[in-house]
């Protein structure tokens, strides 16, 4: 008995035994791109590796005991020389001198968009971020809120759906190698609404209300990010229903320090970052 060399078979086989139809098997290349693997001859793809090796063959012939050729490396001699490039570094006496972080800020006066005006006009119109307020000083939980929790879509009916179990995510979410799925379970997809779709892994109660920092209760959490194009660095900070003139963004120098609020939560987002290099304040 002897081992078939083509790809995606593998299996031993009598050499008397060898017929036109024995061998099914790939003609073709495995690729690997976006984190899919799969054949270049059927086009199958998977994301798993013990899925793509399983794979079946799409082409019959005979079984073959030649081993595959090599594909040979380059030579080290062959391959064009790679050097390492770093600007230049400027010049000491056009270093710009550093002002202290503590220096006069200055406030920046925002600029609006038509539809981000719009927005909040139509927001303050319908009377959006007043939260009603019970005897008891707490808020009110409105028809309709959906529940805080990762992954569960139920919305606030009456108090009765406090009783009603919660089957949420615990962990957060992970986005990979164009995979996507939570920590906590781990079901991996490549499709972002079958991603949204998976069902929680982990039984609780509803939570209809934002947990607030005990040490600073009006004070909430955004996510943000910056990014540098020719002489401008971009700050981003990544929220939504604020109130734009009652955020506030002062600057000098060396140092930006954002205030976002947001009414409906009567809280603020607070920012304060000392930058690298010296800006110009335009």
């Amino acid at each position: 008995m002897v081992i078939c060399y083509n790809k995606g078979c593998g299996k031993e086989f009598a050499v008397d035994e060898n017929n036109p139809e024995a061998c099914v098997y790939h003609p073709g290349v495995p690729i690997f791109h976006d984190a899919y693997k799969g054949w270049s001859c059927c086009k199958k793809q998977t994301t798993d590796f013990t899925e793509f090796l399983n794979i079946s063959g799409c082409t019959k012939s005979r079984h073959s005991d030649v081993k595959p050729q090599e594909v040979p490396k380059p030579p080290k001699a062959d391959l064009p020389e790679m050097t390492s490039y770093r600007p230049p570094l400027p010049k000491e006496e056009e270093l710009k001198p550093r002002p202290s972080f503590d220096s006069p800020l200055e406030t920046i006066t925002p600029t609006l968009s038509p539809s981000l005006k719009k927005e909040f006009e139509e927001r303050k119109q319908q009377g959006e971020g007043i939260e009603q307020i019970n005897e008891d000083g707490d808020e009110e939980i409105r028809i309709g809120t959906q529940c805080k929790n990762k992954g569960c879509k139920q919305e606030y009916l009456g108090p009765h759906v406090n009783e009603w179990e919660c089957i949420h995510h615990p962990g957060v979410a992970i986005f990979h190698e164009g995979l996507k799925y939570w920590s906590c379970c781990k079901r991996k997809t490549t499709d972002f609404q079958a991603f949204l779709d998976q069902a929680g892994c982990e039984s609780g109660s509803h939570v209809w209300k934002k947990k607030k920092d005990t040490d600073d209760p009006n004070k909430c959490v955004c996510r943000y990010d910056w990014h540098q194009t020719g002489g401008q660095v971009v700050v981003a900070i990544y929220c939504k229903n604020y109130d734009p003139h009652r955020t506030i963004v002062k600057a000098n120098p060396i140092r930006l320090k954002a205030s976002v609020f947001f009414p409906k939560e009567n809280s603020s987002f607070n920012l304060d970052l000392e930058l690298r290099g010296v800006s110009l304040l335009a």
